[in-house]
This record gives structure tokens, sequence and C-alpha cells, in this order.
């Protein structure tokens, strides 16, 4: 046995003694109460059912808060638990620590656009810093769910449409915030959600059901998740939806059978925000009876359903559970506990000081103002307007020109929005003294005030109350005064997020009229779209020359913004989901399966056709503009065949041939021509990030392995198969270039 691993036993066993000493001494109701986790009522994400918090921990009847921030509060409440409850068991305090803290990075969907995996496990890493500097020590994030359904308002929370990428990210997040050791007070405790299937939800509606084969399960939606697991994450979090008709939260083959038998994995599982009552709206029984069946399917702590807490015992009596059950989700969250270093010292994340100094810095918020850069994606530049010259008259408008609320995006929990700036503040001091920037917005987000309210919820609200015509009159006024128009459109960031599903992708239609009356100025427009999705634009392309997707770039957006829009940094993003032609085309996305009678992209009679659009996307996966251009040289491969325990090397030279600098995205795609299922027409498998100067080339060689060629087959067992292969490089999944090799 290595150091290492001696080690490991050795605190293994440590642990182990200590909890189980600390068990032997528990109440059935204390260990009821570990399993219980209630919101303080502070930051709420759901109806309030918290009750007398303080009562019920020094009853020793509550395992864990979230959504408290401010290591005063958070302190007060542990010293409830430490000094007053009988055997003075700490809690954990968690939080929607989603795309981080004060320092707000961009919104998950726009941070995978970067393909940045170092950035991106840098932004998880600052977010536990300032996270655990204010009191908190687990965060419900990574969101990994796979999404080809942009209806979806959490996809905004996700990596996008694939699985690979997906959970790339996962690693690098769930690596950020954990660190290489938990009891570290800089790091926090993550928790992989939701498990699982969420981001299949039917129709895009949010907590809808998900349905599909287990092949697609593991070969398409699984992977992230594992991930997870492998990389360490201490907790998972259980969706909404049913799978197999059975809610995820009481669905044992899931959480048992999959993720701790299967995967090894042996952290703790917890409900999602009342999931454990809302199964009795699944009609498969009362509270008592799905509480009982949460834990005997492997959820090990309650969010807000107070089932556990108050009716497991008499499950137990009735032997509709077992103590041994108990027990072990008991443990599990006692474990956690451990790892985080709170038995040792219960106070370790309340240090004042560190909130003073370790929260929203100038390294922090720079990190953040670069990485949203990186977020943007460049959709057409066809004008070359982008990037601007800081000359002459700049007319700024648009309903997302001006708020500072909206910036940060959905789910910024802990954020300070009066600290952060406008675009219009952003654009004015990138231009100070050198172009003249004026300001009208123009219209509101929709003329239906009813769902501008419903998208603006939680302090973003910004309608204007004057007449539509009046202020369209306004912007187009000011329109022909100016030199260029900077249209600032799209949507406000709680259109998206959880429970902000949309049946209708498109411009709204405030917003698409003054687009209108601004073109017929004859002033040449950029177009800014705010999105927490994929948006249909098919117009927009149609009637604009320049548009770039800038998401929602968090605290630093409207800087990091400006920095492109006027060429500090060219744009480097690229879609991880493809961006659909209209809401019928949906679900789309790239690695799709083929059919009998494969698609061509203009109508053909008898093949998989629409009448009356053509089959690809508006944008494919992958794809991304930039202030310069690059070219690829032919591919090479190192053989023709590889063995089961060989590999070969994929190689290409990619060249700067623009007269900017710039950050090309190469990525390689992989197709197995024949299997015993049908396989994908393509599928992502590695890339690389590299910035080059005018002028320079690189080149970039990709292993393939017989690893990258797995898959699940029906039988779900985990395997290559031999055969014939093809190899895809471009920069996008559409421009690719193709190579063949065999497997032998």
């Amino acid at each position: 046995m290595t150091l290492a691993l001696a080690a490991h036993a050795s605190n293994d066993a440590q642990m182990n003694q200590f909890i189980g000493n600390l068990m032997s001494r528990m109440t059935l109701q204390e260990k009821l109460g570990q399993l219980n986790l209630q919101v303080t009522g502070e930051i709420v994400t759901g109806t309030t059912l918290s009750g007398e918090v303080v009562s019920q921990i020094e009853q020793g009847r509550v395992g864990g808060l979230f959504n408290l921030k401010g290591t005063e509060r958070i302190r007060q409440l542990q010293e409830v638990a430490v000094k007053k409850s009988r055997l003075g068991i700490p809690l954990i305090f968690g939080m929607d620590v989603i795309h981080g803290y004060e320092t707000v990075f961009p919104i998950p969907l726009a941070m995978s656009m970067s393909w940045d995996m170092e950035a991106i496990s840098r932004s998880a890493r600052i977010a536990a810093v300032e996270a655990t500097a204010d009191g908190i020590c687990w965060t419900f994030s990574p969101m990994v769910d796979v999404c080809r359904d942009p209806r979806w308002g959490r996809m905004s929370e996700g990596a996008g449409e694939d699985s690979h990428l997906g959970a790339e990210i996962c690693r690098a997040m769930v690596e950020g915030y954990q660190g290489q050791d938990l009891t570290d007070r800089t790091t926090m405790m993550a928790c992989v959600k939701h498990f699982a299937l969420y981001g299949g939800a039917e129709a895009g509606r949010d907590y809808n059901p998900a349905d599909m084969s287990h092949v697609r399960m593991f070969n398409e939606f699984f992977p992230p998740y594992l991930a997870g697991v492998e990389a360490g994450a201490g907790s998972f979090m259980a969706s909404f939806n049913t799978v197999d008709y059975i809610p995820a939260t009481a669905n044992r083959w899931l959480l048992t059978d999959v993720l701790r038998d299967r995967w090894n994995f042996d952290g703790f599982v917890v409900s999602d925000y009342s999931g454990i009552i809302e199964m009795t709206n699944h009609g498969i029984g009362d509270l008592q009876q799905v509480s009982a069946r949460a834990l005997n399917a492997g959820t090990d702590m309650d969010m807000m359903s107070y089932g556990y807490v108050n009716t497991l015992e008499q499950s137990l009596a009735e032997g509709k559970v077992s103590m041994k059950a108990i027990d072990q989700a008991c443990r599990r969250i006692l474990e956690a506990k451990y790892k985080l270093g709170l038995f040792d010292d219960p106070y370790r994340y309340l240090d004042p000081k560190r909130a003073k100094k370790e929260i929203y810095t100038d390294a922090h918020r720079a990190e953040a103002r670069r990485l949203a850069a990186e977020t943007f994606v460049l959709l057409k530049n066809d004008a070359h307007l982008l990037p601007l010259a800081r000359l002459g008259k700049i007319a700024l408008v648009g309903p997302m020109a001006n708020t500072r609320t909206n910036m940060p995006g959905t789910w910024s929990v802990a954020a300070t929005p009066d600290r952060y700036s406008t675009l219009l503040e952003a654009m004015e001091r990138a231009t100070a003294g050198n172009a003249e920037v004026h300001y009208a917005k123009g219209c509101n987000v929709c003329y239906d005030a009813e769902l501008e309210k419903n998208s603006t919820m939680f302090g973003h609200e910004m309608r204007d109350p004057r007449d539509a015509a009046e202020m369209r009159d306004e912007a187009v006024r000011l329109a022909q005064q100016c030199d260029v128009v900077v249209a600032a459109m799209g949507e406000p960031s709680e259109m998206s997020g959880e429970g902000s599903s949309r049946s209708q992708l498109g411009i709204l239609d405030a917003q698409r009229d003054l687009l209108e009356a601004l073109l017929k100025t004859g002033k040449p427009i950029v177009l800014l779209n705010f999105a927490g999705r994929a948006t249909v634009m098919n117009w927009e392309v149609e009637h604009l020359s320049t548009i770039l997707n800038v998401w929602f770039g968090g605290s630093e957006a409207a800087d990091a913004i400006c920095d492109v829009l006027f060429g500090n940094t060219a744009p480097s993003g690229k879609l991880t989901v493809t961006m659909p032609r209209n809401e019928g085309q949906i679900p789309i996305h790239y690695n799709h399966l083929n059919t009998g009678r494969p698609n061509s992209k203009w109508f053909t009679k008898y093949t998989s056709n629409y009448l009356d659009v053509p089959n690809d996307p508006l944008f494919p996966f992958g794809y991304g503009l930039s202030y310069t251009t690059f070219s690829y040289s032919p591919i090479t491969l190192s053989g023709t065949t590889m063995s089961r325990s060989g590999n070969l090397q994929a190689s290409v030279t990619v060249t700067n041939s623009g007269a900017v600098a710039g950050t090309e995205v190469v990525q390689l795609y992989l197709r197995d021509l024949v299997g015993s299922i049908s396989r994908p027409v393509q599928e992502l498998k590695d890339f690389a990030r590299i910035t080059l100067q005018p002028g320079e080339s690189r080149t970039v060689t990709f292993t393939i392995t017989p690893e990258k060629l797995k898959f699940y087959n029906a039988d779900l067992v985990y395997d290559c198969e031999p055969g014939e292969f093809e190899v895809m490089v471009g920069g996008d999944s559409r421009n690719v270039q193709r190579l063949k090799f065999t497997l032998e």
C-alpha cells in the first residue's frame, strides 16, 4: 500500500470511528434531524416553509440550512446548533452559488461558450473563496443537465447540448469548488445536479417528465453526471422529473443501482426544493409514503418537505423503512460534515476578516471580466462594423442598455448589483474623450406588461410607463443624429432560468418593431443579443449585418462587452447549442442519429425533411466568428488502422490568416460508421483552444484512443467495436474535414 493510500485508509478509519461513536449516542429523532434541510427565508428559491428555525435547531431537528448570507448571521445559528442542541452537531450551510458569489461570472451556458476549462475551473475556485469567506461551505452546483430544447429556461444553467463538453466542464467546476482538500477553509462541497435527465423535459416545460431509453441515457445524458462522480463531488441532487415513470427522488434504479452500485458514488444525495412532497402530485402516495420511498431509493436529505423528520418514525414503526436505511442516510450527512472539517471547527468558515478582504476583489473582478469576454459569440459581421471605432456619435438603444440588475443573469442570489455597471456606464467609460455615447431606451421588453412582469422578477423590473410610440420615436431621432447604433436587446435575465420556459423564441414584439424602425434610418446597426438560451434569429440574420450574442456575462458583463465591442479583445466564443431556424425544428442537436432516409438541406419527397424550412440549423454547434480568420491545413492521420491497445494521432495546422490576434477552438469529431446499434452522425471527442498572432501557425494534434471510440451497446456494456470510423476536424461541427481509419 502506498503512503497516500495508507493515509486515506487511516483517515477513513478515524472518520468511521468518530461517526460510529456519535451515532451510538443519537436518538432516532436526532438522526432524522440530520436528514432535514431547511431554508432560512432570507434568500428563497421556492415557497417558504421554514417555520421556527431556531427552536428546531435546538431540538436537533435540522441538519443544514441554505441561502443564508453573511458570517454574523450564520455564526448565530451555528452557535445554536453547537451550544444548545443536545449533541452539539454542527450544521452544514449551503447556497445556490451557481456562477459566482458577489463576483458573478457569466451564466453557466455562457461559460460553456468559452470552451476554456482552466478559466471555468478558476471561476468555481473564486466562487468557493468568496462564498466560504461569507460562511457557506456547500454549493448547489454544477448543474450538468444536457439540454437540446431551448424552450426550457434552465438551459441557461447548463453547458449546452453535448455530453462530452458537459463532462469536461463538470470536472473543471467540481475541482474548482472542492480543490484537493475539503478541510481547506477556502474550498466548498460541490453538488452535481439534477440527477437525472432534467434537461430532457418534454416540450421544454420545466418539471415535465423526461422519457427515453436506457441506451440513450447512458450514451447521451449520463456522462456529465458520471464525470462528477469521478471528480469526487461530495453530493448529488435528485431532479424533479420522472424517469421511467418514477420521480427521480424516489427512483431506486437511478439513485442506488446506477449512482451508487454502478458508479461507486460515496457522497450523499439531497432532494431538490420540496422535491419529496411534490411527489404527491405525481400520484405515488401521500407525504408519509413518498418520504419512505425516497429514503429507500437513496435520497439521504430532504430539502424543504419535512417528510423525513415528521413521518419516518411512523414508517419505521410500520416496517415501511428500516433502521439500517435511516442510519445509512444519517451517516452520509455526518461524513460530509466531517470531510468539511466542521467537527474539528464548526466556525472554520466564519472569519469576518476574510469577508472584508476576499469578496469582490479587483483580482476576482478582472478574472470575471476576462472570462465574460471569452463567452460572447460573434454570429455575423458582414459589414465589418466590429470592432467599433472610438469616434463620432454612438446611439445606444434598447431595454438592456441601461439596466444593472439584469447584467449578472439568472441565479445570481448573492449578487450585489448596486456595485455593477450598466452597459451605458461602461460604454461612456470606454469611449471617454474619443466618442460620444447617446442613450434612448426605445422600447420595453415587450408590449405585454404581464409578460414583462413575469420575466423581470426578484428586483429586475425595468418597465417604462411611457407610450410605446413615444419611446420608439425618441430612439429613431437619436439614431438619425448618430453615426452607428448599438442595440442592446433580447431577454431580461429572469426570462430564462427555473420556471421560465418559452414556447416562442424569437425577438419580442416591441423590440422587433424598434429594430425595424431603426433599419429605416439607414444607419449601421450592431445587435447585442442578451439571452439565456438558443434563440430564433432568422429575421435578424436576414436584415442585420452585425450580431453579437452576449448572453448574460455576470457582474463585469458591461465592461467585458465594451472590451469586445471596441476591439480590446477579439470574440472567441463558440456555440455549445445548435441555434434553430424556428421552434418547429426543436429538439435539434448536431449529434443526432441518422434515419433510413437521410435528410438533405432542401426538401425532397420521402426523405426526413421539413416542407417549409431547410433541415439544417441557422447556426451549428461549435460556430463562432472572430475579428480575424483562421485557415486549416489538410488533416493527417498517423495511420489508417488502430489496434484496441494502440492509438492514432490526427493533426492539423491552423493559421491566423487575418490582421489581428485571435483565439480559435479547434474541434475533433468522430463517427462510428458501423456499429451493433445506430450511432450518431458526429460526436465531439476533443478540442483545443489556441491563440494565434497574425500570420502565426500552430499544429494541433489530437490523440485518438480506444476510449474515445467506446459507447454503451444495447446491453449497456461499455466498449468499442471493430470497424470503420470517420475523423472530422474543423472550427465548428458543420465545416469539417474528414478522413477514415479502421479499428482492428
